[in-house]
C-alpha cells in the first residue's frame, strides 16, 4: 500500500504516516455506503438526528480526537473551539432539516382539477472533500447536513491534516446506524479525484484552482458540485467610524487562526484623512499579539498549518515591497522547523500587487487610502472573489447602503468575519468564491435533496378523443 508522510506544523518534521486509499478502496467504500443508504433514509429524520447526536456527544468528550486535531493544526485553543462547536452546529442543522422536511400542503395547479404535492428525495452518496485549515468543522459542515438529508457520505480529508479523521471514524464506528453510511478515504488530490467517480454529488472546500478541477470532474460525471472556495475579503472603514474599535476588529478578523480562514479580512480601505490614525491604532493592536512558538499553551496565534502556504505569504510580501509597499509591522516569516509570522501591516499598497488581488491566507493586513466612498466600493469590488466583506461606520443606514453595493455573499457591519460564527443566514458566494446553493441555513440541507413533484388529478383524465374536438383542443391550449 502507498503511504504518505505527514508533517507536524510546529516542528516541520514528519510524525504520522498516512495510508493512501487506492482506486479499489475508494470504489469499495462508496459501494458499501450506497448499499447502506436506503436503510439510513428509512430511519427517518428523528432517527438520523438521534444517531448524529450520539456522535456529536462522543466528539465533545473524546480526548484522543482533540489531541489529534491539535497535532494536525499546531493549535490548542482553536482545536478546542472546533471540538466544542460540533454539538451546536448539529443542533442548528437539525433545526434546519426539520424545516426542510416540514410537510407541505397540497396546492392547486393553474390547470383546473390538478393538485400539486411534493417530495424531498436524498441525492444518494455525497463525497465531501475537506480542507486543512479547520479540519474537523469544515469536514462536518457539509457531512452533517448531507446525512440529515438522508444521504450517505464518504469524506476525503486533506492529506495535510488527516490525524483527526482517523479518530473521528473510530467514534463513528461506535454509532451503529451511522457507521455503514459515513465512510472515510485518505490520500492526496488523486484520491479526491477518484472519489468523484463514485458519488452522486460532491461538496468541496478549498482553492479556486482545485475547485475548478472538482467542478470539471463533477460535470463529466453529471453530478452536482457544491464549491466553497477562496476569498480576498475587503474591509471599508467609513469616515464616521470609531477608528480604534475598527482597528481592533480588523486585526482580530485578519490574524485569528494565523489568517488561515476563507473569511479572514485581507485588505482594508480607509479614508485618506483617517489613514495614519488607523494605521497607528492597527500597529498598536498588532504589537500586542504574541506567537505561541515557545509553548502551544501561550500566545495568540500559531504556526502555518501547511508550510507551503507560508512560502506563498512571503512571496506576496516580497512582491508588495518590491513595488513600493512599506512594512510597518511584522513582515518576516520565522522558520523554526514550523513557520510563524507576526501580524504584518503594509501601507503604500496598490492593486498591482499580489497582496491586494490574490488570496494571501496569512496574517497580513494591507491598508490603502481612498478619497471617496464610491472609490472605496469600486476598489472593494475589484477582485475575482466575492466571499464576504466588512463595513465600519457609526451611521448604520450609511454602512448598510455601502454593504449593499459590495459584490460578496455576506457583509459584516461593524464587525469582521461573522460568517465564521453565524451559520443560519443563507448567502451565496459571488464570482470565483463558490458555486452551488448556500451551505448556510435550510438550503444547507435542502441542497443534498432533489424535489419531486406529485401531480394529482382529482377528476377525469383527458382521453385521446378529447383531442379530436377543436373546442377541447382550444381549452387545453388555453390552460397550458
Amino acid at each position: 500500500m502507498a503511504t504518505l508522510a505527514v508533517l507536524n506544523p510546529r516542528t516541520g518534521k514528519p510524525d504520522y504516516v498516512l495510508t493512501i486509499a487506492d482506486e479499489e478502496r475508494v470504489a469499495a467504500e462508496c459501494a458499501a455506503a450506497r448499499r447502506a443508504q436506503p436503510q439510513w433514509q428509512r430511519l427517518g429524520l428523528d432517527g438520523r438526528i438521534e444517531a448524529l447526536g450520539q456522535l456529536a456527544a462522543a466528539i465533545g468528550q473524546d480526548r484522543a480526537l482533540h489531541d489529534a486535531l491539535v497535532r494536525d493544526t499546531g493549535r490548542l485553543t482553536i482545536a478546542g473551539v472546533e471540538v466544542g462547536a460540533v454539538a451546536g452546529m448539529l443542533e442548528r442543522q437539525a433545526n434546519d432539516a426539520r424545516q426542510v422536511f416540514m410537510p407541505q400542503p397540497e396546492r392547486k395547479s393553474a390547470f383546473p382539477g390538478i393538485g400539486i404535492a411534493s417530495q424531498r428525495v436524498p441525492l444518494g452518496v455525497v463525497g465531501v472533500i475537506s480542507p486543512w485549515n479547520f479540519p474537523l468543522l469544515l469536514g462536518l459542515i457539509d457531512t452533517l447536513p448531507a446525512l440529515l438529508a438522508g444521504c450517505a457520505v464518504v469524506l476525503k480529508p486533506s492529506e495535510v491534516t488527516p490525524r483527526f479523521a482517523a479518530e473521528l471514524m473510530r467514534l463513528v464506528a461506535q454509532v451503529e446506524p451511522l457507521a455503514p453510511v459515513f465512510k472515510c478515504v485518505f490520500g492526496p488530490g488523486q484520491t479526491g479525484a477518484e472519489l468523484i467517480n463514485h458519488v452522486d454529488a460532491v461538496a468541496f472546500t478549498g482553492s479556486v484552482k482545485t475547485g475548478r478541477l472538482v467542478a470539471e470532474a463533477a460535470a463529466r460525471s453529471f453530478i452536482p458540485a457544491f464549491l466553497e472556495m477562496g476569498g480576498k475579503d475587503p474591509a471599508i472603514v467609513l469616515a464616521d467610524a470609531d477608528v480604534e474599535a475598527a482597528a481592533k476588529t480588523v486585526l482580530r478578523a485578519s490574524v485569528a487562526a494565523t489568517g488561515q480562514a476563507c473569511q479572514s479580512l485581507e485588505r482594508v480601505y480607509v479614508p485618506r484623512a483617517l489613514h495614519d490614525e488607523f494605521v497607528t491604532a492597527l500597529v498598536a493592536e498588532a504589537a500586542t499579539v504574541e506567537l505561541n512558538r515557545a509553548a502551544i499553551t501561550e500566545g495568540h496565534i500559531g504556526p502555518f498549518i501547511f508550510s507551503r502556504q507560508a512560502d506563498i505569504v512571503a512571496e506576496h510580501i516580497a512582491d508588495a515591497t518590491a513595488q513600493g509597499a512599506k512594512i510597518v509591522h511584522g513582515g518576516q516569516v520565522e522558520d523554526h522547523g514550523g513557520k510563524w509570522l507576526a501580524p504584518t501591516v503594509l501601507t503604500g499598497v496598490t492593486h498591482q500587487m499580489k497582496v491586494m488581488t490574490e488570496e494571501t491566507f496569512g496574517p497580513v493586513i494591507p491598508v490603502m487610502a481612498y478619497d471617496t466612498v464610491e472609490q472605496a466600493i469600486e476598489l472593494a469590488n475589484d477582485t475575482r472573489y466575492g466571499l464576504s466583506a466588512s463595513v465600519f461606520g457609526t451611521d448604520l443606514d450609511k454602512a448598510v447602503a455601502v454593504a449593499e453595493q459590495i459584490d460578496a455573499g455576506a457583509i459584516s457591519i461593524n464587525d469582521g468575519s461573522l460568517t465564521a460564527m453565524i451559520h443560519d443566514a443563507e448567502n451565496d458566494a459571488f464570482k470565483l468564491s463558490g458555486l452551488g446553493r448556500s451551505r448556510m441555513g435550510p438550503s444547507g440541507v435542502a441542497r443534498y435533496m432533489r424535489t419531486k413533484a406529485l401531480l394529482i388529478n382529482r377528476g377525469a383524465a383527458a382521453v385521446i378523443s378529447d383531442y379530436g374536438e377543436p373546442e377541447s383542443m382550444q381549452r387545453t391550449a388555453d390552460a397550458g
